[in-house]
């Protein structure tokens, strides 16, 4: 009985080296015998003058197609590389072009912002100014009503007091006008010639007579309020309150004290008022101002 040997790994290799070869040969001879076939006759004796070079054998054929496999091997690998190196460029100014955009974005961004922001300084700024103007103008306001206030108030009562001494002054021309009227009814004959004899002393319009008894620092005082009082007609009356004359004495009687004809003589009614302005003011101009502040006198 035969026991079959046991290869060794060496012997192994070599048989599938053998079996490699031989059929990368067989591989090598089907594909020229099919090329030779596919090609025309007049180029495979061309190309066996253009080459003398004796057909190498089955081993050396075996070489050159697995020379020319790894080449080719190469050269995909090393296109693929290229290609892949390639789209890395390309993917690498894809992005270097994102973030160049992104940069001019942000920069454009800080532009817009510091520019809102100096548009809000200004703003702010221009706010601050016209709330100190406003400020400004109402404490000016406020420092000028305080002033009228204070003046009007001055002016009410400085009116007040005029008032108060007018008709202080008046209350006192009524208690000594009693007395005057009695020492004056005794010689009351006596009065109306002397009244008359006076008179005729004076003559043409009130306001010429006026001119002849007031005085002269004192005549514009004087006829601006007979003017403004009855227009220098004599027997002017107001139809509410009764008074009359030249002076719109209230009643006109009171005017008796500077004579009987009082009713119609313009030389008795000029008389009886100076003397009252006299009295009542001190002087016919300060009557006036008086007037002027009441429109009364």
């Amino acid at each position: 009985m035969h026991h079959r040997r046991t290869l060794t790994l060496s012997e192994k290799l070599h048989r599938h080296r053998a079996a490699l070869v031989t059929g990368i040969a067989t591989l090598a001879v089907a594909g020229t015998a099919t090329l030779a076939l596919a090609l025309p006759q007049g180029a495979a004796t061309a190309d066996a003058v253009a080459d003398p070079t004796p057909a190498a054998g089955p081993q050396q054929a075996a070489d050159a197609f697995a020379s020319r496999s790894a080449a080719a091997s190469a050269s995909a690998a090393a296109s693929r590389q290229a290609r892949a190196e390639a789209d890395a460029a390309a993917s690498a100014s894809t992005q270097a072009r994102a973030e160049a955009d992104a940069a001019a974005s942000a920069s454009a961004q800080a532009s817009a912002e510091a520019s809102a922001s100096a548009s809000a300084s200004a703003q702010a700024e221009a706010d601050a100014k016209a709330e100190a103007a406003a400020k400004a103008k109402a404490k000016a306001e406020a420092a000028a009503k305080a002033q009228a206030s204070a003046e009007a108030k001055a002016q009410a009562s400085a009116e007040a007091k005029a008032r108060a001494s007018a008709s202080a002054s008046a209350a006192s021309r009524a208690q000594q006008r009693p007395s005057l009227a009695a020492t004056a009814s005794p010689s009351a004959t006596a009065s109306g010639s002397s009244s008359s004899s006076s008179s005729s002393a004076y003559s043409g319009t009130p306001q010429q007579i006026a001119a002849q008894i007031v005085p002269a620092a004192q005549l514009q005082c004087f006829s601006s309020i007979v003017e403004r009082e009855s227009s220098w007609d004599v027997h002017a009356t107001n139809a509410s309150s009764g008074a009359y004359g030249l002076m719109q004495a209230l009643p006109g009687s009171k005017m008796a004290s500077a004579g009987s004809d009082w009713r119609d003589n313009p030389v008795t009614q000029i008389k009886w008022g100076l003397q009252y302005m006299n009295e009542t003011y001190g002087s016919p101009c300060a009557a006036w101002s008086f007037w002027q502040s009441h429109n009364w006198y």
